[in-house]
């Protein structure tokens, strides 16, 4: 990109683009249920982050022309809201809340060439009173078309897309299986 010089490189401002369809069918959820995304202090910032994991695995980089339109946890909350036809915890006080701890959400590169966008953490599904109904595992890797930020923050967007398709699976599950009946109407 040209600066405003005609010789500067400008900042890159990346998201996850135009809103997606969302993978709900019209009436399918019964009750109230709010989306929250929560994050380390690390994720916090605008910095998209990757790990050199053939140089220093315990390294954690940022671009340094490229950054985030908003906080990280606050962008993939706003796409499995869109995904799960969800509203933020912030926005609304939900009978159960589907709560979701990112640990990691980063590019990561196994080589110069070689990277995918990594989304790791747990997800919770907690009752009217906030106690645990139930609980999993998340680890998603995507691969990187590009060896770049670009490429890196695409490869996420379609793990988050991916995370959302498995959080849909898995209230599914949970509801045929009426564990989350209490988030019902």
């Amino acid at each position: 990109m040209i600066g405003p010089q005609g010789n500067e490189t400008s900042m890159a401002l990346l998201d996850f683009g135009t809103p997606p369809p969302s993978l709900k069918a019209a009436g399918e959820r019964r009750g109230s249920v709010a989306l929250e995304v929560r994050a380390p202090l690390w994720l916090d910032g605008l910095g998209i982050s990757y790990r050199l994991n053939h140089v220093d695995a315990l390294q954690l980089r940022e671009y340094a022309r490229s950054r985030w339109v908003g906080p990280p946890a606050r962008l993939v909350e706003q796409r499995l809201g869109q995904r799960l036809d969800l509203a933020s915890a912030g926005q609304m006080r939900g009978k159960c809340l589907l709560r979701i701890d990112l640990t990691e959400f980063s590019q990561v590169f196994a080589s110069p060439d070689d990277s995918s966008g990594l989304l790791q953490g747990r997800a919770f599904w907690l009752g009217p009173e906030r106690q645990p109904l139930a609980e999993r595992r998340l680890s998603i890797s995507s691969p990187a078309a590009t060896a770049d930020a670009r490429g890196g923050v695409t490869a996420l967007k379609t793990a988050v897309d991916r995370l959302a398709e498995e959080l849909l699976a898995w209230e599914r599950e949970l509801a045929a299986g009426g564990k989350i009946a209490v988030c019902q109407d």
